[in-house]
């Protein structure tokens, strides 16, 4: 099968396992207009299982080809189907696959739903193998695109949570702290909140002096896993 023809049978599949209801209330999840086929995510799930043979047996080139005609397509289930795609395939991530996932993120993602796993799996995974690439994701922070935004905090999720890369989570909350989008605010206050997993003190220190700049979306966000009186203190005024 060529590219065409496996992208129009991974969509087919898609297509027969969506429903009107899920459908109607995709939409509920975003505020903003987001594309979606209505299928639950449990059946993406199987659907992608189903599916996966037909690209497993093709080179690089040829699976990254298929992903990005996935989302190209804009829909958010050919995103997570794409995402899962090259999650399984590449095994080790090469260097050169960099560019293709900063264009990927630039161009075709566009919801929070696609820039979460696309950045806490595969972006994770690939700065993790090529610390090197961690500077260049943190100039993310200046992009004038959400998503990008976003996605610069999101890179560095997996990592928090086993309590490293902390000088680097500092350093995205600072240059994205007064953010006006909420879903950028959201994305860094997440990363603040798994670094405090393993670095309670210091992500307090670090809010509580910033606490009257912070916006308060992405404070709730950073303090959610703390006790109940470091939260306290930490939304004074």
């Amino acid at each position: 099968m060529n590219k065409q023809d496996i992208v129009k049978y991974i969509r087919k599949k898609l297509i027969g396992y969506s429903d009107g209801k899920t459908r109607n209330s995709f939409q509920r999840f975003f505020k903003e207009k987001v594309k979606c086929h209505g299928v639950k995510s449990s059946l993406v799930g199987k659907a992608i299982k189903e599916t996966y043979g037909k690209v497993s047996g093709l080179s690089r080139k040829e699976v990254f080809d298929v992903c990005e005609e996935l989302f190209k397509s804009g829909y958010c289930e050919e995103a997570w189907v794409a995402s899962n795609f090259v999650s399984k395939y590449c095994k080790k991530y090469l260097i050169s696959d960099f560019k293709v996932f900063e264009r990927w993120i630039n161009k075709y993602i566009d919801n929070w739903a696609e820039c979460n796993g696309f950045c806490t799996d595969i972006m994770a995974s690939l700065i993790d193998q090529y610390p090197k690439y961690k500077e260049k994701v943190k100039k993310w922070t200046k992009s004038r695109n959400r998503w990008v935004k976003r996605a610069s905090a999101l890179s560095f999720i997996v990592a928090a949570r086993r309590g490293g890369c902390l000088k680097d989570v500092f350093e995205i909350s600072d240059t994205l702290l007064i953010d006006k989008d909420d879903m950028v605010q959201k994305g860094y206050g997440w990363l603040l909140k798994e670094s405090s997993r393993l670095n309670q003190k210091k992500v307090f220190d670090f809010v509580y002096e910033r606490r009257l700049k912070m916006p308060r979306t992405a404070l709730r966000y950073a303090i959610e896993k703390m006790p109940q009186d470091l939260r306290k203190k930490a939304m004074s005024k």
